[in-house]
């Protein structure tokens, strides 16, 4: 990294700073792309749709610009309440940002889904959007090619004028198994930094909106939030695929600790939608939400750097998915 960030912009060129999101359909890269722009976990990766649901900004800091990534939860037909009011919030967010950036897997051809999102995205004009090929190690060279003429054509066809159509692998070294890419797994960061590279100069002029080091400005609870749904969700999605919403009531240091061994209580719930979906959550003699607790307080602690003591309790929040009074409590 040392010789990246010690390359000094050409000083004639202003500075940017603005605002882009990743849109694509679930699993389409996004998450992936956004870590691997910001060089950390920031958003939630998960390989199942519709995990993010709160705005996760992560920051590119480069000498000459700051890329600010929003990541907004994935469009969809909706069927609930909440589902109109993610799409809602989705399309202000595109309207809002500076730049979009598409993403389309290279190892997939493009579908309705794609489509349903390209149609939109050729509603809101004025925002540029590049096409991001994804997974492209996944591929031979005449697949890209094929995806890349894919993409050319629907945003033909939809009338969006593409500002740039980029192909990337985020997977750094998933080159190595095959011997056509050369590089090694050098190449895949660079890879990223070209999607950087392109979406900058598409941002308007102006100075840094963050604190240099800032790496995403959600708050630290409902990180912890996100972390502790993810971990509920391992393992019973099937059965409970939106129907847990999870709310840190208080984080607080302990007292009586000495300096240097602090301890920080979290007590959070686990609101689920009927009483029914209680036992799934809390498994047989509690075994499931001790597995929740353990696993979402490692990577808690990860996150915090700090250890943590976890009181996580099951609470029965009636539909809470259809009730604006609940949407409201639960952050909505």
């Amino acid at each position: 990294m040392g010789a990246m960030s010690a390359r000094t912009p050409e000083n004639n060129g202003p500075h940017r700073a603005g605002f882009a999101c990743f849109v694509g359909r679930p699993n389409a890269g996004k998450s992936t792309l956004t870590n691997a722009l910001v060089g950390q976990k920031v958003a939630i990766t998960s390989n199942r749709p519709q995990t993010t649901r709160h705005t996760v900004r992560g920051i590119v800091h480069r000498p000459d610009a700051q890329l600010i990534l929003v990541d907004t939860p994935g469009l969809h037909k909706p069927r609930t309440l909440l589902g109109e009011r993610l799409n809602d919030v989705v399309r202000t967010t595109w309207a809002e940002v500076d730049v979009i950036g598409f993403c389309l897997p290279a190892d997939q051809k493009i579908g309705p889904g794609d489509r349903f999102i390209a149609k939109e995205l050729a509603g809101i004009k004025k925002t540029p959007k590049v096409a991001v090929v994804t997974k492209t190690d996944l591929v031979d060279s005449r697949t890209l090619a094929e995806q890349l003429i894919a993409i050319d054509r629907l945003g033909k066809e939809l009338g969006i004028e593409w500002a740039e159509i980029v192909p990337v692998s985020a997977k750094e070294g998933a080159e190595r198994g095959s011997s056509d890419k050369g590089g090694g797994g050098r190449r895949a960061g660079g890879q990223i930094q070209l999607v950087a590279d392109l979406l900058i100069p598409l941002l308007p002029e102006g100075p840094a909106l963050y604190p240099e080091g800032d790496l995403t400005d959600e708050p630290e609870q409902v990180m912890v939030a996100e972390l502790i749904r993810e971990a509920a969700l391992e393992g019973v999605r099937d059965e409970l695929p939106h129907s847990i919403a999870v709310v840190v009531e208080e984080m607080l240091p302990r007292e009586d600790r000495p300096a240097d061994k602090p301890l920080l209580d979290i007590h959070a719930n686990v609101y689920i939608e009927r009483p029914s979906q209680k036992g799934i959550i809390i498994g047989p003699k509690g075994k499931r939400l001790k597995e929740v607790g353990i696993k979402s307080r490692k990577h808690i602690e990860a996150l915090l750097g700090t250890p943590v003591y976890l009181d996580l309790h099951v609470k029965v929040a009636k539909d809470w998915q259809r009730d604006p009074k609940q949407l409201r409590k639960l952050g909505f």
